[in-house]
């Protein structure tokens, strides 16, 4: 997988192939099956598989106030997508002359000009071009004009209703990330830079570490069963997201114990794969029932974490 920003010098051999043009925030099953369809066409055309995203959403330059949470980062979302079988990733840098272009013009430019594109593939509901005014009637008829094959990916269904990633939003935002989870292509993952804490959990004997600088949607509160990466390693962790309300603290805190994990994580980016959630947060009378409590959900996270590396489902490092 490459990851490019720039469309300047592009490689002759990142053109003449497929490609889409979407957000894919989370990557998850819909995408996926969108993917499989623009892999078939690169073969097919004896060209590259190519996505092209904007970098930051678009809601960033024109709605700031009304930015969706992001489900991954960019080079996240390039791994994840370099796991279906994509050849490059343009995360194209969004100002206001890019948005401003109409749909032909954009069409032209991007498409045509810079990566030279034999087909297309986009879901049904692609909108492209100024104030989203190109919608797929838009692009068919570009594509006929130019010679171009156009494919239409069909909306992936889970459980009765299309998998979106604002669905899979206000699933994480709940804390139903096991649900969340059946519709991504990989458990959902933030990451964060540990920083310095009160070190109560030290002196409990539940050494956590305290993520801060978190630039994904943090999952409701609770208590969580994840894996959590350290320099390409990963360990069992159990997560707390929310205030510590056995010691009266209110503020809202992201703290992993990484179970078997000895060495210093301060100042270190660690990454964490929600697997379930446990428990809700609770108040404990003393601080020995909340270490009891602890201590079960310590062995429900190793078994958790164990069942879901059996089933095949841990990360492709």
């Amino acid at each position: 997988m490459i990851l490019l920003r720039t469309l300047d010098n592009l490689p002759d051999e990142l053109r003449h192939g497929a490609v889409t043009i979407g957000n894919f925030d989370g990557v998850h099953r819909g995408h996926a099956a969108l993917v499989e369809t623009l892999v078939a066409e690169a073969k097919a055309h004896g060209g590259p598989t190519v996505v092209f995203t904007l970098d930051p959403h678009p809601a960033s330059v024109l709605r700031h106030e009304r930015i969706p949470p992001s489900l991954s980062w960019t080079e996240r979302k390039a791994e994840l997508l370099g796991h279906l079988g994509v050849d490059a990733m343009i995360a194209y840098p969004t100002d206001r002359h890019l948005l401003g272009l109409d749909a032909r013009t954009f069409f032209q430019q991007i498409v045509r000009d810079r990566l030279a594109a034999r087909a297309m593939v986009e879901g049904p509901n692609f909108f492209f071009g100024r104030d989203r005014s190109g919608d797929l009637d838009v692009l068919a008829h570009l594509c006929r004009q130019a010679h171009m094959v156009l494919k239409v990916a069909p909306a992936v269904e889970f459980e009765g209703a299309t998998i979106s990633s604002s669905r899979i939003r206000r699933l994480v935002a709940e804390g139903a990330v096991e649900q969340a989870n059946r519709m991504l292509t990989q458990p959902y993952r933030i990451r964060g830079l540990v920083e310095h804490g009160r070190q109560r959990g030290r002196r409990l004997g539940i050494p956590t570490a305290n993520l801060g600088r978190i630039d994904t949607l943090v999952p409701g509160e609770g208590i969580y069963a994840a894996r959590a990466w350290v320099g390409g390693a990963a360990w069992p962790a159990a997560v707390s997201v929310g205030p510590n309300p056995t010691f009266d603290e209110s503020a809202l805190k992201i703290e992993a114990f990484l179970l078997g994990y000895e060495g210093d994580l301060y100042d270190r980016r660690i990454e964490l794969d929600f697997l379930a959630r446990l428990r809700h947060i609770e108040r404990f009378e003393t601080a020995d029932a909340l270490v009891a409590q602890v201590d079960r959900d310590i062995r429900e996270v190793q078994r958790i974490v164990a069942a879901n590396q059996s089933e095949g489902k841990h990360d492709r490092r």
